[in-house]
């Protein structure tokens, strides 16, 4: 991780370069079981290993599968209740289920069916009935939003491995590629396709680390004010943008999207998450929503490493065939979301380059699948 991104978050206490060869090694052993499909008249599409959703056929249809968990936003959550008195447990349930569906929806998949995980560290957070039922009704207004019934899920009680203080949300999720449409999983991309980037809403589910070591350092802590007048930890507790909208008025028109990537951990680097050999010109970006200008500030972050830390107001982006961002900005304006035409794709080395900031990613910095897959 470059600069001063490398130390903000090994001292929140996240070293993602140690996370990210463990993936690695954990999409080499499951490569090793695609066969197993084969027995229930099923395929693998391993080309969807180190993707944001594992995709399958079956029965004559394209499947996708997603587990996802939120980190450590509920602790956030749990710290700006007891600081400022707000319950916001409804936002952060709805951040899980944007989280899982908004990754099953990068590979073309829209999401049919998701299933929650709550884990107590003690069965008593449960006593609060009104934090409850804000945590179930956030989780159900997601599951509407995005279309998708919510099949069930698990609430296991960890004393000893979660605090008995908070809540580890996950989840995941089915979805179907719909009828005539291919997953997608890159195989279109190439130089002269348009970058789409669609606007997030603030912090959404990555970063959440650094928020609490930023805040921790405070005087106020949550209760800082931000210039619009607004509490820090309010804030940062503002519900992700849900994309499944955007995706499905995509699959249902002629646009031809040959990638999607949703923005979360690694920032902008994700961008580049294609294990190709282009680059990704980006000529502009969405406005930086100003929580995140006041974590990178507080958090001494320079641009390079703020973008790979944060989204800075990019959750989604949609990469289509020449001339075609025009009608995607369309499509996302219809469904309440703000976007623009970002950049283009470039022959050339794989490298992100965020020209309005004066930031280039090199390929070795986004490395998130197995060498034998090259």
């Amino acid at each position: 991780m470059g600069d001063s991104s490398r130390s903000a978050y090994g001292a929140a206490g996240v070293d993602y370069e140690a996370l990210d060869a463990g993936k690695r090694d954990a999409l080499t052993a499951a490569l090793s079981t695609s066969n197993l499909l084969a027995g229930h008249a099923a395929r693998a599409l391993d080309e969807s290993r180190g993707a944001p959703a594992f995709v399958f056929e079956l029965g004559g249809q394209t499947l996708a599968f997603v587990l996802e968990g939120l980190g450590t936003k509920s602790v956030i959550a749990r710290q700006v209740e007891q600081e400022l008195g707000l319950s916001r447990f409804d936002d952060v349930a709805y951040d899980t289920v944007a989280a899982i569906v908004n990754d099953l929806c990068c590979v073309g998949a829209l999401p049919l069916v998701v299933n929650a995980y709550f884990a107590t560290g003690a069965s008593e957070w449960y006593s609060r009935r009104e934090r409850h039922e804000d945590l179930l009704a956030g989780w159900r207004s997601a599951c509407v939003d995005a279309g998708a019934t919510w099949g069930g899920g698990e609430s296991p009680s960890l004393p000893g491995l979660v605090s008995g203080a908070d809540i580890e949300l996950a989840g995941s999720a089915v979805g179907l590629v719909p009828e005539g449409r291919e997953a997608i999983l890159g195989a279109g991309l190439g130089p002269g396709d348009e970058i789409v980037l669609v606007a997030s809403s603030g912090l959404h589910a990555n970063g959440s680390s650094l928020a609490r070591a930023v805040a921790s350092r405070l005087d106020a802590g949550y209760g800082t004010l931000l210039p619009s007048g607004r509490s820090f930890g309010e804030a940062l507790l503002d519900r992700s943008v849900i994309y499944a909208g955007l995706v499905r008025a995509l699959l249902a028109s002629d646009v031809e999207v040959h990638y999607l990537s949703h923005i979360t951990g690694h920032g902008l680097l994700k961008l580049m998450r294609p294990r190709r050999e282009l680059t990704y010109r980006i000529a502009w970006l969405p406005s930086v929503p100003e929580v995140l200008s006041f974590l990178a500030e507080r958090a001494d972050l320079s641009p390079f490493a703020a973008y790979r830390t944060f989204n800075m107001g990019a959750g989604f982006a949609v990469y289509c065939a020449a001339g075609s961002g025009p009608e995607v900005v369309r499509l996302a304006t219809e469904a309440g979301l703000t976007a623009g035409v970002a950049g283009t794709v470039e022959a050339g080395p794989r490298r992100v380059l965020l020209e309005p900031v004066d930031v280039v990613y090199e390929s070795d910095e986004m490395d998130l699948t197995p060498d034998d897959r090259e």
